[in-house]
């Protein structure tokens, strides 16, 4: 059996090891583009700046260590130009010409190319930069090493943005931060954002919102905006996101989707027999929507790569889908994410709720604690886990990685609470942030709170709504207030309860959402309408501070 693989990173390079693992006999044959294969290309942005020193550690496998070990026939500098579905045949053009080899079985892992917008003045630009591949950070780091750059622009607020803005930063460049959308990191929602956005201004990083670049001057040099402002540049990284690069594919007349990915069956075969896809450039099954969605991650091309080499070598594999599972750091905050945000519930007509939990990442009397900030959305009515989102300094990973597992495992809020995790002050709580935010999840399925999010705030209010702060009388005089709000300390509000109006609505609200529902239950309990601002004072605070008021 004769196996060509299109594509030697990821995917492509977890099939090829992994069928050899399985069959000494076939012959498998790499083919990729470039000049090396099986890199780390997550981790070039950390070279930028020197955190991740030595070029060649990026360089996980070489053509000759790979035929060593696997006897994978590994060619660089080889593109693959053409599939012949008819013949069973790849047109390739290397480094002595152009050839065709035959094929059994074709795995295609073609990966994502980053999108270059029509902007004005690019083909010119001699220092605009995209960063995908080991020649991408040798050009960045030559620009670097003989121009000196003083003043830099990054086109994008996504992951690889973001890790190119903190390492400029980290290597003495002033940084502006462009993006077209009215928030960076989208896969987050906007109140969880806003906590990176905070910590890129703290370092100095100019961020430029809802504007895109639209044309290149003076080889580069000048960047005009959509609203005329020119930006000076020395050094332009374009990140504003990748595409399938799949030309090759369409022109075989294999079947594409949405957005350009191959569409794959749940054996990772094609519209075409004996030809499989995996990574980048398909179309996956969005597990809790059902849809297809491109996801553009690691981890999901290495496993997607391990399993249509266990189907190529006839055991039973399963393309389950994906959830969409990262993380990325700024600087000393670490933003993550599973599932769907807010926005993709919604979009999707889910009936779903929301919590907001702020707690440590270990226990607070130990030294060190650090804040986590964690939303969870799930169903209003069944608790199934749809989403999670958490940034904060320390353990965010933890909290993620442990809800990314609960939605594999089909679990529900109603489970988070049952969860155990190991426990010394050093390393957790009692009760982890992921347990607490499962317990306020029952207490709102179970209707023991009723709450409201931090964009309905101002509309209530406007209906009539009165908010009840029950923070303290110092932490008020030293954070500030909303303006409106009725202060009344929790501790004094069974003894105050005369000075509230029976025939008025409340939304009660603290610093982080504990006394607010300690002041929820007890009004409740004495016959009060009460609804709960999720994520209290703290959030709101965050997103909204012009509303802040003081005296």
């Amino acid at each position: 059996m004769k196996v060509l693989i299109v594509g030697g990173v990821a995917g492509g390079m977890s099939a090829a090891t992994r069928l050899r693992r399985l069959n000494e006999k076939a012959e498998i044959v790499v083919f990729d583009k470039g000049p090396y294969v099986s890199f780390a290309n997550c981790g070039l942005p950390y070279h930028v700046s020197g955190i991740i020193e030595d070029r060649e550690s990026l360089l996980v496998q070489t053509p000759e260590a790979l035929y060593n070990r696997f006897r994978i026939d590994v060619r660089p500098h080889s593109e693959v130009v053409a599939i012949n579905v008819e013949k069973r045949t790849i047109t390739v053009e290397g480094t002595d010409g152009t050839y065709e080899e035959y094929y059994d079985k074709l795995i295609l892992s073609l990966g994502a190319e980053p999108i270059i917008p029509p902007i004005k003045g690019y083909d010119e630009a001699e220092n605009v930069f995209t960063l995908r591949n080991i020649p991408d950070l040798d050009a960045i780091m030559a620009n670097l090493n003989t121009t000196q750059p003083k003043e830099a622009i990054v086109v994008g607020g996504g992951f690889i943005g973001l890790e190119m803005v903190e390492n400029l930063v980290k290597r003495g460049l002033n940084v502006t931060l462009v993006e077209k959308a009215p928030q960076i990191l989208t896969p987050l929602d906007e109140e969880m954002a806003i906590f990176v956005e905070n910590e890129l201004l703290k370092n100095n990083v100019k961020i430029i919102k809802g504007e895109s670049a639209v044309e290149f001057q003076n080889a580069g040099k000048k960047v005009i905006l959509e609203n005329g402002e020119v930006l000076t540049s020395d050094l332009t990284i374009l990140s504003i996101g990748v595409k399938p690069a799949t030309e090759i594919v369409g022109e075989a007349g294999i079947e594409l989707g949405m957005r350009g990915g191959i569409l794959v069956d749940d054996r990772y075969e094609t519209s075409i027999e004996d030809i499989y896809a995996v990574g980048d450039a398909i179309l996956v099954k969005q597990q809790i929507t059902g849809e297809d969605a491109l996801i553009s991650l690691a981890s999901p091309a290495n496993r997607q790569g391990r399993q249509v080499a266990d189907i190529i070598a006839g055991y039973d594999r399963l393309n389950r889908g994906s959830i969409g599972t990262s993380i990325v750091r700024a600087f000393d905050i670490s933003a993550a994410s599973t599932g769907l945000n807010e926005r993709q519930v919604k979009a999707a007509g889910f009936d779903y709720a929301v919590t907001h939990t702020s707690a440590k990442h270990h226990a607070g009397y130990y030294p060190g604690a650090k804040m986590i900030e964690l939303k969870v959305i799930f169903d209003a009515k069944t608790g199934e886990l749809y989403g999670a989102q958490a940034v904060g300094e320390k353990g965010i990973d933890k909290r993620i990685d442990i809800i990314a597992t609960a939605i594999k495992g089909n679990l529900t809020v109603y489970d988070l609470p049952e969860l155990e995790f190991t426990y010394a002050p050093p390393f957790g709580s009692a009760k982890d942030p992921v347990n607490m935010a499962g317990y306020q999840g029952i207490n709102l399925l179970e209707g023991f709170t009723d709450t409201i999010q931090w964009y309905e705030l101002e509309d209530k209010m406007a209906q009539g709504w009165k908010l009840l702060d029950v923070r303290s009388e110092a932490e008020v005089k030293s954070g500030g207030y909303i303006e409106g709000s009725i202060i009344i300390p929790l501790n004094d509000l069974r003894d105050r309860l005369d000075e509230i109006d029976p025939a008025e609505k409340y939304i009660v609200s603290c610093h982080s959402g504990q006394r607010s529902y300690i002041a929820e239950r007890i009004l409740k309990q004495h016959n009060f309408n009460v609804k709960n601002l999720d994520g209290a004072f703290h959030l709101y605070k965050m997103i909204k501070p012009e509303a802040v008021k003081h005296d």
